[in-house]
């Protein structure tokens, strides 16, 4: 999921081995692999909650920036040993690699892990789409923390000029929020315009929404395929583009951060996105801490034209690990755990670091509805209330192991076309080369 929040390459131990005397080969050391400092964060909270769990975690961060973490993790996971990750982390561009791809011999089943799945994932509520995109032949042997369910993210300021009203109500029907189509959004961008706004910051704002809301995804029987909804997108940033709805900027860019924070070339009125885009992308770069400061507390959410989730990181254990049990504890306390001592109920409410800490939807709908998820960045709103429904639209059956390098292809190739340096046909022919010649998959 925010895979470029973090662009370090690192490898660092957390606990030193001289508080239990062994060394990254013991049989009391747990290596953790991880393209973020965020599930290593989760695994110190659980040493701290089981003061008896006396496995020291020998952490490797690698970014995935630049394609560096999938490398890297096939070449320690293939030499296998005692410096083999026992924990090991994917996200949603390519975790159905490491589930059911090619990586998949190496993961073991969350039940030879000794937990208790089928009752876990019931008690728990975990959303379909994690639990599909975690499973292979039938069995768990991965599965997230986070619910990534989408929606639209918007400036209540904005609104208000516009519109008369920033409740959510209202600018749900006015953007078409729950419609499943994109024309109340063009109308409304149609008056955001004349207001001198644009509706989006730049076309990846729409691409994630369009991505994982088509009926199929880019690998069919083998073959490349451009399902009709993705192939639309040609339109849709066209449209964008030539009306001037948006700033044309590119996502994870310093121009994408400013429109957050409300200082690009016009102002944005929003961002289709997650739970973890508001707390850990539009948040830190809106310019503030608190209300008034930036666009700090101008913010509010409400349902998208079209449902969609966005990223998720899952996590899996070596199936030749010779810990599998101390391993098995850490993940399901992360991931299944749907007590008020579990990570899930912790983060949901923000009290993982203390009282007063940042609110996420998190995968267990027991804990979302035993949770307030209102936050002073929304206004005070409960976004939970409209992540949590969201769920109900994300499908995790048109993931592939090559999602991140098609969609990068893809991405390239729409803006190629929308900014008049190709034709619409050429375009999908150079992407269909692109594909073939780097990746090895013919189309349809």
């Amino acid at each position: 999921m925010k895979k470029k929040l973090f662009g370090v390459l690192l490898s660092m131990t957390m606990v030193a081995s001289m508080l239990t005397g062994c060394g990254s080969g013991s049989s009391k050391t747990i290596n953790v692999w991880a393209f973020t400092d965020e599930v290593p964060g989760m695994i110190e909270k659980f040493k701290e909650a089981n003061p008896d769990f006396d496995y020291e975690i020998n952490t490797t961060i690698i970014a995935t920036t630049n394609g560096e973490y999938q490398p890297a993790l096939d070449a320690a996971l293939a030499a296998g040993g005692k410096d083999a990750p026992d924990l090991y982390c994917a996200e949603a561009a390519f975790v159905l690699k490491y589930t059911q791809g090619d990586a998949s011999q190496y993961a073991a089943t969350y039940k030879d892990l000794g937990i208790d799945v089928d009752k876990e994932l019931a008690d728990a509520d975990i959303a379909q789409y994690s639990v599909d995109i975690g499973s292979r032949n039938g069995d768990v042997v991965a599965l997230g923390y986070q619910a990534t369910g989408g929606a639209f993210i918007y400036r209540r300021s904005i609104a208000k000029d516009v519109w008369g009203t920033d409740d959510p109500a209202t600018i749900k029907e006015k953007i078409g929020g729950g419609s499943g189509s994109w024309d109340k959004f063009w109308a409304a961008a149609e008056e955001l315009k004349a207001k001198g706004y644009g509706i989006i910051s730049g076309d990846g704002d729409l691409w994630h929404a369009v991505e994982n809301s088509s009926s199929t995804g880019w690998i069919v029987d083998g073959k490349l395929h451009i399902d009709p909804k993705r192939e639309e997108f040609l339109d849709l940033s066209k449209k964008l583009k030539d009306n001037g709805y948006h700033n044309d900027t590119k996502d994870w860019t310093e121009a994408w951060y400013a429109d957050m924070q409300g200082v690009g070339e016009k102002q944005i009125f929003g961002f289709f996105g997650p739970a973890w885009l508001v707390n850990y992308t539009i948040a830190p770069n809106s310019g503030g801490t608190k209300t008034g400061e930036g666009t700090y507390g101008d913010w509010a959410v409400c349902d998208s034209p079209i449902g969609f989730f966005w990223g998720g990181t899952w996590l899996l254990a070596n199936k030749d690990s010779s810990k599998k049990e101390a391993v098995g504890q850490i993940i399901d306390w992360i991931t299944l755990n749907c007590t008020n001592d579990g990570l899930q109920y912790k983060w949901a409410n923000g009290t993982l670091n203390g009282e007063g800490g940042t609110k996420d939807a998190v995968a267990s709908g027991t804990v979302m509805n035993n949770s307030d998820g209102s936050v002073e960045f929304l206004g005070g709103q409960n976004m939970f209330e409209v992540f949590v429904p969201a769920n109900e639209y994300a499908n995790g059956k048109t993931l592939t192991q090559y999602d991140e390098t098609i969609n990068s292809y893809w991405r390239d190739q729409v803006r190629a076309y929308t900014s008049g340096e190709k034709s619409r046909d050429q375009a999908i022919a150079d992407f269909k080369t692109q594909v073939k010649d780097n990746l090895g998959i013919e189309a349809e």
